[in-house]
């Protein structure tokens, strides 16, 4: 069985609290990502993450200037996964909750990410996943919420 922890991404950008919507946005950018964890710099305990559509939608949207803090709009709700889950399990709990990317934690501290890539680039459950993205895509239609 293969589990989570042999596929997430170990390596992730996070930001913390201290940091504001400006430094999130360039970090973003510098690496090409839509999704960052917002983690306390001494234990990694994640606080919750900050999207692209956090920046835009409950920020820059609400006049929010580059200067406020991450927290002012970070979604804090988020779902989480163990890394000792199987791949299949994180690939359903994405399907039934419609999300592209899940926290891998692990008593409270943030260990890496699993996203829908990270299951269909190595082939792992490619149906489960491409079934999950295609759930998710249907939601991105106008009208639907998109996590």
């Amino acid at each position: 069985m293969r589990r989570v922890a042999d596929i997430m991404t170990k390596d992730c950008h996070t930001v913390t609290p201290q940091d504001n919507l400006y430094e999130a946005a360039v970090l973003m950018k510098q690496h090409d990502v839509g999704f960052i964890p917002v983690v306390e710099p001494s234990s990694r305990k994640l606080l919750g993450v900050i999207t692209d559509r956090d920046l835009v939608i409950r920020g820059y949207a609400e006049k929010h200037s580059g200067s406020t803090a991450v927290t002012a709009v970070m979604t804090e709700d988020v779902e989480t996964i163990s890394p000792n889950l199987s791949v299949d399990e994180a690939a359903a709990k994405m399907a039934e909750n419609q999300i592209r990317r899940l926290p891998v934690v692990e008593g409270g501290e943030l260990l890496g990410i699993v996203s829908i890539g990270d299951l269909a680039v190595r082939e792992i459950f490619v149906n489960e996943a491409g079934d999950a993205l295609s759930r998710i895509s249907e939601q991105d239609a106008p009208g639907h919420a998109i996590h």
